[in-house]
């Protein structure tokens, strides 16, 4: 039987789980996320993203070194790179994919109110060239917002995706087991949030993030515990561990930043984490996503509860 590693080494955590859990459905397993996936490598001087207010946009215009060390600290939500989280164990990622307004070429890029300097296409690569030496590892790669693309975009980077992951990309299927997909070879479901995942069969619609809007680890962890009952079991659902502040929470706190709320805030985030169990059936969890998954114990909690399900067996 496979053994977890006892050290904090995660790079293949899903090959060391015992065997009794290769043939459960893997939206009965706890599987570690990082939610804004791609904010680490944001570009303080690029363009704000369509969708901000016309509020926003004005005072950037006139106080750009007032707003932007202001947007900075608090859109960027994580401080490992790609390759960094995957070793650390995070297999779901947060893509927020987007065409920047006015750019002649088909570049892609990521959003989090401002864009990222790193492309998808160059991201894409660099999880397609770990998982070569990582054979058994299962990635999930959840794109959304697209902010300005349109259908021809969408259609290229569905190219892209192809491409890139060429036969490691699984196919929809009603119950994808480790074991079902170790067999064929597949490491990577794409959940796309657009209806070009309907003319695809490499794509998986939309999996459900459950996200709180709130900046306390106590309006979290109550808006949590009443939506895992009203999931619906035997399909993926993503918990977001993720504190959000407002407009008027960050002007009344100039020198907290969404790294120093996420701190503050974890101990009671993890002690509630701690408490939950996987299990695909109303109450539990599947995926869990985080900020700043790096210097907390976030994904070995979360990898950890798996243990329970061995023990429920």
């Amino acid at each position: 039987m496979a053994r977890l590693s006892k050290e904090h080494d995660y790079q293949d955590w899903m090959s060391q789980l015992p065997e009794i859990l290769w043939d459960r459905p893997l939206w009965c397993l706890a599987i570690p996320g990082s939610h804004d996936s791609m904010s680490y490598c944001l570009d303080i001087n690029s363009p704000l993203v369509s969708s901000e207010s016309n509020a926003l946009r004005i005072v950037d215009r006139v106080l750009p070194c007032v707003t932007r060390p202001v947007i900075y600290k608090w859109a960027k939500t994580q401080e490992e790179n790609i390759l960094e989280q995957l070793n650390a164990g995070i297999r779901y990622f947060d893509l927020r994919i987007a065409h920047k307004p006015q750019d002649p070429s088909d570049d892609l890029y990521y959003t989090h109110v401002i864009y990222t300097t790193m492309t998808v296409r160059e991201t894409l690569q660099d999880i397609a060239q770990w998982l070569k030496f990582h054979p058994k590892e299962i990635v999930f790669l959840a794109c959304s917002h697209f902010e300005g693309l349109n259908e021809d975009c969408h259609e290229r980077l569905v190219l892209s995706l192809k491409h890139i992951f060429g036969s490691k990309l699984c196919p929809f299927m009603e119950t994808p087991t480790l074991r079902r997909l170790w067999e064929s070879g597949y490491q990577v479901i794409v959940s796309y949030e657009d209806q070009t995942a309907e003319k695809h069969h490499d794509l998986w619609p939309a999996i459900p993030y459950w996200w709180a809007n709130q900046a306390s680890a106590e309006g979290v962890v109550e808006y949590l515990d009443k939506r895992k009952h009203t999931g619906s079991p035997g399909r993926f659902s993503v918990a977001g561990l993720n504190l959000t502040a407002s407009t008027q929470f960050i002007v009344l706190h100039p020198r907290q930043s969404i790294q120093t709320l996420t701190l503050q805030n974890y101990g009671c985030l993890a002690a509630w984490l701690q408490e939950q169990t996987p299990g695909g059936d109303t109450g539990s969890l599947n995926i869990i996503a985080g900020d700043f998954i790096g210097p907390c114990q976030f994904c070995s909690i979360v990898i950890s509860l798996n243990m329970k399900l061995v023990q429920l067996t």
